[in-house]
């Protein structure tokens, strides 16, 4: 089964993940894109990030009518912080039959040689990265594993979703139903 990898902090998941994602299976490059929801990402501020556990329910609020999307908690049970290759490694023991490719916004190709064990990554694994916005392929990395996608730009990070819930400013664009009152419900972000 061939699964692409979607990792990230989704804080929140919103539409722009959801649009990168059945993108993504509308090209049949994957049988299922799991969403790994990253605890700590050693490259990103913690600060402002919500609990995982509420983050991953979020991941499962929002995908619940995609059969093809799973909420994947695998990094909330490895060492802190979540390096990608340990992940990657943990996966490949438990479902060896599997062929994983890791799905990235452009931003993080920019940062790759930060990456714990890139070049490892790099020569065992695809990787399929989608434009986002204000970032353009620029400074890309050629290599025969990494496939860049025209896909759609996200409308909004997360971030600014933040910033937008902390203005209570509406926000129903950008999140599903169900993520919107999970937040308001858990005053998250606020």
């Amino acid at each position: 089964m061939k699964i692409g990898l979607y990792f990230g902090s989704f804080n929140p998941i919103h539409n722009g993940h959801l649009a990168i994602a059945q993108f993504l299976m509308q090209k049949s490059l994957f049988d299922q894109i799991w969403m790994v929801v990253s605890p700590n990402n050693p490259l990103k501020d913690k600060n402002g990030l919500a609990p995982e556990d509420d983050r991953l329910n979020m991941v499962k609020l929002a995908i619940q009518d995609f059969p093809y999307l799973h909420a994947c908690d695998v990094e909330f049970s490895l060492p802190s912080p979540s390096y990608t290759i340990n992940t990657l490694y943990c996966l490949e023991k438990q479902y060896p039959n599997y062929e994983f490719s890791l799905i990235l916004g452009a931003d993080n190709i920019e940062n790759f040689h930060k990456w714990k064990d890139y070049e490892e990554i790099l020569s065992r694994y695809m990787l399929y990265v989608y434009p986002r916005s204000n970032e353009t392929f620029e400074k890309i990395i050629e290599h025969p594993h990494i496939v860049y996608l025209d896909a759609p730009l996200l409308p909004v990070s997360a971030t600014e979703i933040r910033t937008l819930l902390q203005q209570k400013m509406p926000v129903a664009e950008y999140l599903p139903d169900l993520v919107i009152r999970y937040i308001e419900e858990k005053r998250l972000y606020f």
